[in-house]
């Protein structure tokens, strides 16, 4: 069953992405911040409406967006003791911007180093993937769990960012690559979604923050995948420094993938 905790936090989420992106998408006006991505109107109008929607129903828990600046986010990172949203307005504002329709809205509850809650909603195909720690993961409230088997590694589907990967890594995937296919979409958030729901066998990425991998680690978890870091630690840690991630939905097709790779886990 559904828990009741997630129906106002999915109602929210879905509520504001849908009255506040469609007409915004694919604008190109925006700037670049210090790291040189895209912020667009998008992202700073969902983020405020978010802001206010949250505090106004869980004044206790403060809040931490991407689109806050480095002080505030780290001040808001001693406050996850007692509560922490962590929001990604809108993961994927590339594709945004440019009228790709992969993107989403996502956000996790930290509670004493622990995601307890997690939301990541495409506005585009109405699909609102959440999940509650040790309750379970659902799409659009029917339950996401791991059934058939995975494919072998050589057969599968990788989703893979070669961009942020150590460059001797991305040189071997691209040369000698063990799968039989790849893609990279371009929203870390939404990545971690499909692949709980069995879009593809396998992911890769070399440098993700909080906001991009809060809420889809904890679905992919309950939906009965695995992940760890390039160094075989556990993918989330209650910092804002970037992490990388190998996973997999199928626990064969996991240990296939960080076997090949090389990760030892810790």
């Amino acid at each position: 069953m559904f828990p009741e905790s997630l129906i106002e936090l999915t109602a929210l989420i879905c509520e504001t992405a849908d009255r506040e992106l469609p007409s915004r998408f694919g604008c190109h006006s925006g700037s670049r911040k210090a790291d040189g991505s895209l912020v667009t109107e998008a992202d700073i109008v969902v983020q405020a409406a978010l802001f206010d929607a949250l505090k106004q129903r869980w004044p206790d828990t403060d809040v931490l967006g991407e689109e806050m600046d480095e002080s505030a986010q780290q001040r808001a990172m001693h406050h996850s003791d007692t509560g922490l949203w962590v929001l990604d307005p809108l993961d994927g504002t590339t594709n945004f911007s440019n009228g790709v329709p992969y993107y989403a809205v996502s956000a996790a509850l930290l509670r004493n180093g622990v995601i307890e809650q997690g939301v990541v909603y495409d506005p585009n195909r109405k699909e609102c993937f959440a999940a509650a720690r040790k309750q379970g993961a659902w799409l659009n409230g029917e339950r996401l769990q791991h059934g058939c088997s995975a494919p072998p590694l050589a057969q599968g589907v990788a989703l893979i960012d070669l961009k942020r990967l150590p460059k001797d890594l991305a040189c071997r995937l691209a040369s000698n690559p063990p799968y039989k296919s790849q893609r990279s979409f371009g929203a870390v958030a939404l990545d971690w979604a499909w692949l709980a729901a069995g879009r593809f066998q396998v992911y890769l990425h070399g440098r993700q923050k909080l906001w991009d991998y809060a809420a889809g680690c904890l679905i992919l978890e309950e939906a009965g995948g695995c992940a760890v870091t390039l160094e075989g630690k556990p993918v989330f840690a209650p910092t804002l420094q970037p992490r990388s991630a190998a996973a997999a939905l199928d626990p064969a097709a996991f240990q296939q993938w960080i076997d090949w790779l090389g990760i030892t886990r810790g």
